[in-house]
């Protein structure tokens, strides 16, 4: 089965989105949206996942592919200070409600685990983004990283291979000093590190994503994360 349903999705958003500028009291029809059954449709490879060098709460570096292998994975950049109504507010939003619908499906527990990295590693050091993190990053049910990097040299490959579209703020010299976006991506990975989805605003309904989780964990039914890899701090 093919995927025209999310064209329907996107149809939809966009009818939302012009609806509530002509008529801010109208019901978003993109609520009213149901996404097919999971296993009922195909989530083919788009490409493989980024590798990289990132830091989590103990500043030891580890390979990125220690996050992205072994479990289905959901990821997105961030900025700690983000203040966009659609963009990381709205990812950690959307992720925090993925989680606890993945805790909540006995079939998935152990199976996925969420990644957010920093687009700024100047500002967002290991322990910013474990403030930011708050209880989620200490909550190993469905285990949640908060990730950044040395600096925007290690950050940048890893940009570039995922394909995250970036602004690039550079100091009088013409070095790069941080690294600023306003188009949210979240990718979702499978246990091999494969990126099987892209989801962009539009896309960016919890029922959806899991929906989504379900049918890769139905189309691998892989061993369950172990405990090294759940915590990996």
């Amino acid at each position: 089965m093919t995927r025209h349903w999310r064209l329907a999705l996107l149809l939809a958003a966009c009818g939302a989105a012009q609806a509530a500028q002509e008529q801010p009291a109208v019901r978003a029809p993109v609520q009213d949206f149901v996404a097919p059954a999971p296993g009922s449709y195909a989530l083919p490879v788009i490409q493989d996942g980024a590798d990289g060098w990132v830091l989590e709460r103990n500043w030891l570096p580890r390979r990125l592919a220690t996050y992205t292998h072994g479990a289905i994975t959901l990821l997105s950049f961030v900025y700690t200070y983000c203040s966009d109504p659609i963009g990381c507010p709205l990812a950690y939003a959307t992720f925090d409600t993925v989680k606890r619908q993945v805790l909540a499906d006995p079939a998935l527990r152990g199976k996925v685990r969420l990644v957010s990295l920093s687009f700024d590693p100047g500002n967002d050091t290991p322990d910013a983004m474990q403030r930011y993190g708050g209880a989620n990053a200490n909550d190993r049910q469905v285990p949640w990283h908060f990730l950044t990097t040395y600096s925007t040299y290690f950050l940048a490959p890893i940009l570039d291979a995922f394909g995250q579209d970036v602004e690039v703020e550079r100091d009088s010299s013409g070095a790069p000093t941080r690294m600023r976006t306003h188009m949210l991506k979240v990718f979702l990975l499978d246990a091999r590190g494969r990126v099987r989805e892209i989801y962009s605003v539009a896309f960016l309904q919890p029922q959806v994503i899991v929906n989504d989780i379900k049918t890769l964990a139905l189309e691998t039914r892989g061993p369950a994360l172990s405990t090294a890899q759940a915590g990996s701090r």
